[in-house]
């Protein structure tokens, strides 16, 4: 038995730390800038659906304004051709247009059509943002 050593306890202990079976550190530096790329993805897209839902809550905001405010502009029974703008407190600029459409066809008719738009703008940031309804209302002729 000549030429081969007894492995010691020592001998055990140190082989683990001996082992060359690592990451080296460019293995590391290729994973941490994968890693990185992946994080700043996804924050990206995290960030932009939170402006997409800020976005959709100012449009929905702005619809039921509109939506609330042509109802009171259908519900007037003294309705006719007329134009107004108002701005409410909510900071929306409400245009109203109401104009008589298809003379030619309810000329003969006892009642008139009338076409009613209705246009909601608003500020976002720097932007300019609005919201245009549209929508007919029979009426009686006065004669």
């Amino acid at each position: 038995m000549k030429g081969k050593r007894l492995k010691t306890s020592r001998d055990f202990r140190f082989s683990i730390f001996d082992d060359r079976s690592g990451f080296t550190l460019l293995e590391v530096l290729v994973a941490l800038a994968i890693l990185g790329t992946a994080v700043t993805l996804v924050f990206q897209l995290f960030s932009a659906n939170m402006r997409n839902i800020a976005l959709s809550e100012d449009y929905l905001s702005a619809t039921v304004a509109a939506e609330a405010r042509m109802q009171e502009v259908l519900d007037d029974d003294g309705l006719a051709s007329t134009s107004w703008s108002e701005t409410t407190g909510d900071g929306y600029r409400i245009d109203v247009v109401v104009s008589d459409a298809l003379q030619q066809r309810t000329g003969d008719l006892p009642v008139k059509l009338l076409e009613v738009a209705l246009t909601v703008s608003w500020a976002r940031n720097t932007k300019q943002k609005s919201l245009t309804l549209r929508t007919m209302k029979m009426v009686e002729r006065k004669i």
